[in-house]
């Protein structure tokens, strides 16, 4: 297991491990107090006494079991929500299941998730120490009023979701222009509200989102479903038409190309870049390469500096590029590490993003 005690903190966030399984507590209990920044305050077995323990404790951040005894972790975690808004890293297992449970929670207020491995779960889990790390830490300095915001979001949601029926139909047609869209934690969320807001004459739309093979489709099919807008896994050879989203598979490298007059998906199944497979800088040096001028880069929330030197070369074919905000983002990384190094022609909250994109699509 990586030692992380390179340093002194100035100050140690308190944790609450949340676990039906005995092993699973005393595994993150043991990577967590690794991290010179971290603590873990108490461990609970299952969400009614997560709840007592949480009034004792009073903790920065919470880990929860998906799958519990008593009452479901979706369940208590709405409650929280409700009740206490406190930062939520989900554990999740790598099943379809597992996908949609976990989809359910992000949109219910979870921050991040973290998935058990099939096999070998301790092997499995230890192996994962700096990743667990680095998301507890990341969930543990979100504000109330992030979490309050993202509660807003879910709730004007579930109202635009009564009137899907008055949506137009998407035409398919074949476009010059071309929307790339980049993101990572907090990005599901943060996808969607920027897809929400479009309209079905949109030119068509790619998005690279740092997410695991099993969950990429169940996103993808969810969107589908939501918006008026046709939304699919990536798949080889996809024609990438108006009104038409496509999700990179979270196995594989999302890559643009010219067919003719048409752009199509590539899949890439090789290594990491910056960390991740799929890499926001592999799908924006392809739509560098393949529509240069005629896209738009659009950098949303996420940790980490994955797309932003390729925004920059998006940025010099003559591209459009927008990142969004630091107070509207989870975590302002990736839109930051752009902002930084000059790749960013605009700086949008979230909720003016869409418009935004219509504007240059028109």
């Amino acid at each position: 297991m990586p030692d992380f005690r390179d340093k002194t903190p100035d100050h140690r966030y308190k944790v609450l491990v949340v676990d039906d399984s005995a092993l699973m507590r005393r595994i993150l209990t043991e990577i967590i107090n690794q991290a010179p920044d971290l603590e873990v305050v108490d461990t609970a077995v299952d969400p009614y006494q997560a709840r007592e323990k949480i009034k004792q404790c009073n903790p920065d951040v919470l880990t929860l079991d998906v799958e519990m005894p008593r009452m479901d972790g979706i369940t208590f975690l709405r409650n929280l929500m409700r009740l206490r808004p406190m930062p939520v890293v989900m554990i999740s297992s790598l099943t379809d299941q597992g996908a949609q449970v976990t989809l359910d929670a992000l949109e219910t207020g979870a921050i991040d998730f973290i998935t058990k491995p099939r096999l070998d779960l301790k092997e499995g889990i230890e192996e994962k120490a700096a990743v667990i790390i680095e998301k507890i830490r990341m969930a543990a300095t979100v504000s109330k009023d992030k979490l309050l915001r993202k509660q807003q979001q879910l709730q004007k949601l579930q109202q635009r979701e009564k009137r899907q029926d008055t949506f137009a139909q998407p035409t398919f047609a074949t476009t010059d222009k071309l929307i790339a869209i980049g993101a990572s934690t907090g990005g599901l969320d943060a996808i969607r509200d920027v897809l929400i807001g479009l309209p079905t004459s949109v030119p068509g739309v790619v998005v690279a989102q740092h997410i695991p093979g099993a969950f990429s489709r169940s996103f993808a099919e969810r969107l589908d479903r939501m918006l008026p807008l046709k939304v699919e896994e990536a798949y080889e050879g996809a024609p990438i038409t108006t009104g038409r989203v496509y999700i990179a598979r979270g196995d594989r490298h999302l890559e643009v190309v010219r067919s003719g007059a048409k752009y199509v998906c590539q899949l890439n199944d090789g290594p990491l870049v910056n960390r991740h497979k799929p890499s926001v800088g592999v799908l924006f040096d392809s739509v560098a390469k393949a529509a240069g001028k005629n896209a738009l880069g659009v950098m949303l929330t996420g940790m980490g500096k994955d797309g932003a030197e390729a925004m920059l070369r998006l940025k010099e074919t003559g591209a459009s590029t927008i990142a969004q905000d630091e107070a509207s983002c989870v975590v302002w990384g990736m839109p930051g590490a752009a902002v930084k190094l000059g790749a960013v022609g605009q700086v949008l909250p979230l909720n003016g993003i869409s418009d935004e994109i219509i504007r240059w699509a028109r």
